[in-house]
């Protein structure tokens, strides 16, 4: 591997696994047996038969400026929802997260992609991501590390409950 050749790894909370999904362009991908992650656009143009026929391996990626509202009818058929993030401080994906979690029920694996910095994965896990694309050499080093830090107290709720018991919100711990 050269230098400049970018390393990823897939990071949950239980720690680095392997990945079991590939990034396609384009729905030729789909003719193997292997997981895919679609763009947006391209798994709305699936018809509903091949859609159907590859449910258990089809995941769509979004990107920051696509709305969620044509992805939501096909939530119960998508094991995997990829959301971007172009640029460390492009957000958007957060709100896309908690929405999916909270106000839509999304319970399938909602994956961070782009780029992810150690510092913002607790608040990605406090928002329903569920595993992480990680490309950053520090969020890598410090996540083999097990060193994934975090604030204990949190002001707001989250798609992620910590254990709030009885108390003011300024002093909501996450749960252990």
């Amino acid at each position: 591997m050269s230098e400049t050749e970018t390393v990823t790894r897939l990071w949950t909370p239980d720690g680095f696994r392997e990945e079991e999904w590939s990034h396609a362009e384009d729905a030729q991908a789909l003719a193997g047996n292997q997981r895919v992650i679609l763009p947006l656009a391209v798994f709305l143009d699936l018809d509903d038969a091949t859609r159907a026929a590859a449910a258990d391996r089809i995941g769509v990626h979004v990107l920051p400026g696509e709305a969620l509202d044509a992805l939501l009818p096909f939530l119960s058929q998508v094991s995997l929802i990829s959301l971007g993030f172009p640029a460390f401080n492009d957000g958007r994906s957060y709100s896309k997260a908690e929405l999916l979690r909270s106000r839509h029920g999304y319970g399938g694996t909602i994956r961070a992609s782009g780029d992810v910095l150690i510092d913002q994965i607790p608040l990605m896990i406090r928002t329903g991501f569920s595993e992480f694309e990680v490309t950053n050499e520090t969020a890598l080093s410090r996540l083999g590390e097990g060193r994934v830090g975090g604030i204990p107290f949190h002001y707001q709720p989250a798609a992620k409950a910590g254990d709030c018991g009885a108390g003011y919100s300024w002093r909501r711990r996450p749960a252990a």
